[in-house]
């Protein structure tokens, strides 16, 4: 395991290990034991009594968090037609077809998310090997590949984050960045905390949420209580 720097340990002082903190005083304390000279993102962890070896447990969507992440995502639009126009009104930053996926291939990257129409995935699709280990592949299950492309770029400009159950049973997800104010901070973690309970599979046993953890993207992590989560 690498060393933990002077900082880091004087910051991983002020957090007790033992202790799961409510929301708003994890938070608090997620930032204060922040000491990056720059603005951190601010991440949950969710740890999940579920199998990520079985299909039936696997836990992928995206959620359009109130307050945003505090970054503007980069937007490629793979359409046609009267849906590539859709696509540049709605503010995608950009559109075409072939074009786009001839610069992936030759290692062109200058975006952050992919929306595709259904007809456009058979030639997204051959980019598989490309874009699938970095995660960028359009999927229906985070609203990706769909007609309603205006939808789908007013969504992720306006804040929406994707989440994927990892290998070890964790989920990661960003909820802002230092700067914001705590409550926005709370707010977006609860919106979070809520979907998770909302994508519970049928077919999860035991304990569901075993542990929920905010930290910065430097900063040590801060347990936080779930039942002081405000749900609906």
């Amino acid at each position: 395991m690498a060393k933990k720097g002077k900082k880091y340990l004087e910051a991983a002082k002020l957090v007790d290990r033992s202790k799961a903190y409510p929301v708003a005083e994890a938070i608090e304390l997620a930032k204060k034991t922040n000491y990056a000279k720059f603005d951190a993102t601010v991440e949950v962890a969710f740890r999940l009594g579920v199998d990520p070896k079985k299909a039936d447990q696997q836990i992928r969507g995206a959620v359009v968090l109130p307050n945003g992440t505090g970054k503007t995502q980069r937007v490629l639009v793979f359409a046609k037609g009267e849906k590539a126009k859709e696509a540049e009104a709605a503010g995608a930053d950009y559109v075409g077809d072939s074009e786009y996926i001839n610069k992936i291939s030759q290692g062109w990257f200058e975006f952050d998310v992919i929306v595709a129409t259904p007809d456009m995935m058979g030639e997204v699709g051959k980019l598989g090997r490309t874009l699938g280990p970095k995660g960028l592949m359009p999927n229906p299950k985070t609203g990706t590949v769909t007609f309603d492309v205006e939808k789908a770029v007013n969504e992720i400009k306006a804040g929406k984050v994707e989440y994927r159950l990892d290998k070890a049973g964790i989920i990661h997800v960003p909820i802002g960045k230092t700067s914001f104010e705590d409550a926005k901070l709370a707010e977006n973690f609860n919106t979070i905390y809520d979907t998770m309970l909302k994508v519970k599979p049928a077919a999860a046993k035991g304990t569901y949420v075993k542990s929920v953890t905010v930290t910065t993207t430097m900063g040590p992590g801060v347990k936080v209580d779930p039942s002081t989560a405000a749900v609906k």
